[in-house]
């Protein structure tokens, strides 16, 4: 069997609520980091490691998928979509591309970026074994993720999210090895909570014994919360070799860790700095300062603004000498309170953030909201408020 005939399936139907409001028009996969989608980093960690066709199963804003990625032949693979209608788990994503593989297949998520290395010694065991086989990496917030014990090279155990203190610094990397019989497993697998985990299915196989363990210390980046993209993104871009100055005024200044899409425009003596993407017809107009940030394609920064540790989204708009300062921020997230996170906040699509606003750290600035110049604003605004000063 030739390596690149085991397929790999992943799993990119999910909605990424807790990435609101970045989310609302695009499936999670799809959020830009380094001005790709983080599930082109996936697919292109794939192609490099071999595997020559993809199983994308789609769910939420599926369209987005299938349009960028299409057959996949600008990847130098075959990719081909299997949907998942209703998002019920990790398992029952999986379970859905029963009818594409017949023989050993990889699993991957399709918003965690790992090297080519690890699908290349997932895939090498699976075949060596024939599964199942799990991939596991050190983390420092072992409890946030599927916590995993090993005796030698196989699992003892894997817990998701436990509530207790973790009893291990492993987590489980989200690549995985199964051969169809797994497809049997999640068929014999109660739903917790409405959902089918693939940790729950494995349960079983973890009492024989029977999983096979690849230790991993690579890089893994996962995109759980907004502030995220911004480490993530920082994480990924090269830097280094110079950016090309297509559209830049020679008097702005450019740090040499950042990425600037097709077309985007920086006005004199603009300043970007370090960790941060402009994406394609960006515009950053004269004495502005954008730095360890994601700014999405069409959005527009004018003259004097202020952007730090923020994500301002597609066709968005900061106004003339408007600040989003950044800092730390105690952030609200699905009622769970995150505290002293370094992010000045996120401006979604379309919005408009008008000149000489500010926007305290931690705020999130819903699709198409409106806030009026001069106005002080913080907390959370959903989509299309209208905010006035006083």
């Amino acid at each position: 069997m030739r390596d690149s005939s085991v397929p790999a399936i992943v799993l990119a139907a999910g909605e990424g609520r807790r990435l609101a409001p970045l989310t609302h028009r695009r499936p999670k996969p799809m959020v830009p980091v380094a001005n790709r989608p983080l599930l082109e980093h996936v697919v292109s960690a794939i192609a490099e490691a071999g595997v020559d066709r993809i199983v994308l199963v789609v769910g939420h804003r599926q369209e987005r998928i299938r349009t960028h990625f299409g057959d996949g032949d600008a990847w130098n693979v075959a990719i081909e979509y299997v949907e998942q209608p209703t998002r019920l788990g990790t398992a029952h994503a999986v379970a859905q591309a029963e009818g594409a593989v017949d023989g050993p297949f990889l699993v991957l998520n399709g918003d965690r970026i790992v090297d080519a290395d690890l699908i290349r010694q997932v895939r090498e065991r699976l075949l060596a074994e024939g599964g199942p086989v799990v991939s596991v990496t050190p983390s420092d917030r072992p409890s946030d993720y599927g916590v995993v014990t090993l005796d030698g090279d196989r699992v003892a155990s894997i817990e998701e999210k436990p509530h207790a203190a973790a009893s291990s610094s492993l987590i489980n990397a989200g690549v995985y090895g199964f051969a169809p019989a797994i497809f049997d497993a999640i068929r014999e697998t109660p739903q917790e909570a409405g959902e089918l985990g693939i940790p729950t299915t494995l349960a079983r196989a973890v009492e024989t014994g029977s999983i096979s363990a690849v230790r991993y210390r690579g890089t893994w980046l996962d995109v759980s919360h907004l502030w995220d993209l911004l480490y993530v993104t920082a994480a990924t871009i090269e830097g280094g070799d110079g950016v090309d100055r297509t559209g830049v005024h020679e008097s702005a200044v450019l740090a040499a860790d950042i990425v600037l899409g097709d077309n985007a425009r920086v006005g004199p003596n603009a300043t970007i700095g370090g960790a941060t993407a402009l994406g394609d017809n960006v515009t950053v107009e004269s004495n502005a300062v954008v730095a360890n940030a994601v700014v999405l394609p069409d959005a527009v920064i004018e003259s004097g603004a202020v952007v730090r540790d923020a994500v301002v989204g597609e066709n968005a708009h900061v106004g003339a000498n408007a600040t989003i300062a950044g800092g730390p921020a105690s952030v609200v997230v699905e009622n769970e309170v995150h505290d002293d996170v370094e992010f000045g906040g996120v401006i979604g699509d379309t919005a408009h953030v008008g000149g000489g606003a500010t926007v305290e750290p931690g705020t999130i600035v819903g699709d198409g909201v409106d806030i009026a110049g001069g106005a002080s604003v913080r907390g959370r605004f959903e989509t299309d408020a209208v905010v006035r000063r006083g």
